[in-house]
């Protein structure tokens, strides 16, 4: 985890005694076989290449180091995490090269859809796509401008509902209403949001990309969303007639999507590099390339965790609460609520950490009368020494902005980066402006940030790693499943059938085998593909009829007919 800042660590998980049982491993045999077989045709010609590239296997589910290792290959790398983790993090992991991949494997029940990110939709959907170098180069972009993204903090709200939701869906032992009760609370939190942060924009961007993206021609798309790419239902769902093919714009970023339901439109974008051209127009609408009064209405809507940049460098972190505009509408005033941080280049200045600036911090903004052309920073020792300043020696002083700010105090330090003068230190300093008081001396000592214009604002602190914790984003993980007899006893048939497959001894022949199964457990319809399988694999007429016999008497729900006719013509069709 060399190049995973040290905050993130957290979120990762060890997998390496990760052991699926031969349930799941038939599970992800049957998911893979199918998309291979149909994602051959309609996925992009880069996604089967990618599926040897990365070391992804059909016959079983493959070790996430493993990944790492083959990803290695195109500047990536991959580690394990639990379930959903903050649409933030994962961005962030990705902005560094790294896969964050669900190290949790799907059940049986959920093999055609799964209410929480798995190894089936992280590894055989993300990862082969990385192979194509114009698509890895998007996501890297991607990952960059969405980590500038301000989250507010009702986007924290809804990643927490949703999580809930996800991982309760994920557990076999929850009630149908424990899950309505989490249900309720994502509605209502879903139905109260107020607007629509510039992180959402670009999680519908990236939904309707990366997740559920089609390329090439309108008529005739092809497949490169990894959310397609991880469920054979939904791949053959979004090529149908039923679904609108609209070409890929920023306009993407207009429509919702709803996770639990098919999509009854998608966009395709005619090659990768337009991805960047919609993800470039859309950046440039971003507070952190705006700045201004723009970015800062939108850092304060947030009430979350945002970095003001100056036009000096200076960088302040916290939560933006109040802006003051002078009479030419640019920005007099910067109020921010605790913790705050006062960073360079994303880096915490020494002695400005949120131990010092607990409770928030504030500055006026702007030109000083003496020199109303230049910004302060700017300033040399010369111009100074001209309004009897000597940054170098304690006095008092007064300062008086071309917008109506006046500060008096005592100057006590200032802090220099190369030629520019970031700070002026104030010992019993006051701020007012237009006959208001903005700082009062009994408030202690003032740091006065000079600057004249705010060029950026962008989420989270500057110096993620020095700020220390700033969002209550929960890290849990998806609790081990429970196993009973009756899953123990399926473990051993799949294990017998794996086995039969590879040549080795077993307790049973096949024939015994399918007929046990008929007795204990006969809707487990997946045991009798994979006999059906190894029937006509050797030829075995009457247990390949056994098996058809008892398929087609079970095919009664519409999921599970589909699951059972889908096995049945791809039986014939592929290696064993």
């Amino acid at each position: 985890m060399k190049n995973l800042d040290q905050h993130l660590h957290k979120y990762i998980v060890d997998s390496t005694d990760r052991i699926y049982n031969p349930q799941e491993n038939a599970v992800w045999r049957y998911i893979l076989r199918q998309l291979k077989s149909f994602l051959s045709k309609n996925a992009h010609s880069s996604y089967l290449d990618g599926l040897k590239s990365t070391g992804i296997t059909l016959e079983e589910i493959p070790k996430i180091e493993y990944i790492s290792q083959h990803l290695s290959r195109f500047g990536w790398s991959a580690q394990p995490v639990s379930g959903f983790i903050p649409p933030a993090v994962f961005m962030e992991m990705q902005a560094a090269n790294i896969l964050p991949i669900a190290s949790d494997m799907r059940s049986f029940d959920q093999i055609l859809y799964t209410p929480a990110p798995d190894i089936v939709h992280e590894a055989a959907g993300h990862a082969p796509m990385l192979a194509c170098q114009p698509y890895s180069d998007y996501l890297k972009k991607y990952a960059a401008v969405a980590k500038k993204a301000i989250v507010s903090h009702e986007d924290i709200e809804i990643y927490k509902a949703i999580r809930k939701l996800s991982d309760l869906k994920s557990q076999s032992d929850v009630t149908q209403e424990e899950i309505q009760a989490v249900q309720n609370h994502l509605d209502h939190v879903s139905s109260n949001i107020s607007y629509l942060s510039e992180a959402a924009l670009l999680s519908r961007m990236n939904w309707w990309t990366a997740e559920y993206g089609l390329i090439g021609s309108l008529d005739d798309p092809k497949i490169f969303g990894a959310g397609l790419l991880s469920s054979i239902a939904e791949a053959k769902h979004c090529l149908s007639p039923e679904v609108k093919k609209l070409p890929l714009t920023i306009d993407c970023i207009n429509y919702s999507y709803d996770i639990t339901e098919q999509q009854p439109q998608l966009f395709v974008t005619p090659d990768f590099s337009h991805l960047g051209v919609v993800l470039d127009e859309l950046s440039k609408q971003m507070a952190y390339q705006v700045g201004g009064l723009t970015g800062l209405e939108k850092a304060a809507k947030a009430q979350a965790t945002c970095t003001a940049e100056l036009n000096s460098g200076l960088q302040i972190s916290g939560r933006v609460v109040e802006y003051i505009r002078d009479s030419l509408s640019e920005v007099g005033f910067l109020k921010f609520a605790g913790p705050c941080q006062l960073s360079i280049k994303g880096q915490q200045l020494p002695s400005h950490s949120t131990d010092l600036h607990p409770n928030g911090y504030s500055t006026p903004l702007g030109y000083l009368k003496a020199f109303p052309n230049k910004c302060p920073s700017m300033l040399t020792e010369k111009e100074w020494q001209q309004i009897q300043i000597n940054l170098n020696q304690k006095s008092k002083i007064k300062l008086e902005f071309t917008n109506g700010v006046v500060i008096t105090g005592e100057l006590h330090s200032s802090l220099k980066e190369g030629s520019q003068t970031l700070l002026l230190t104030l010992d019993h300093a006051h701020v007012s402006f237009e006959g208001r008081d903005l700082y009062l001396p009994e408030w202690g000592r003032f740091d006065l940030a000079l600057g004249t214009k705010v060029t950026s604002v962008f989420g989270g602190p500057a110096d993620r790693i020095a700020y220390g914790e700033f969002e209550e984003f929960e890290v849990t993980r998806i609790p081990k499943r429970k196993y009973s007899a009756k899953d123990y006893k399926i473990f051993g048939y799949y294990e017998i059938l794996r086995d039969l497959r590879h040549g080795k001894k077993t307790p049973y022949d096949l024939e015994t085998c399918v007929r046990l199964a008929k007795d204990e457990l006969p809707h487990e319809w997946l045991i009798f593909i994979e006999s059906l399988e190894i029937a006509k694999a050797n030829s075995f007429k009457n247990i390949e009829e056994l098996c058809l016999q008892h398929l087609r008497s079970i095919e009664s729900h519409p999921d599970v007919k589909s699951c059972i006719q889908d096995g049945i013509q791809l039986s014939h069709l592929m290696e064993v």
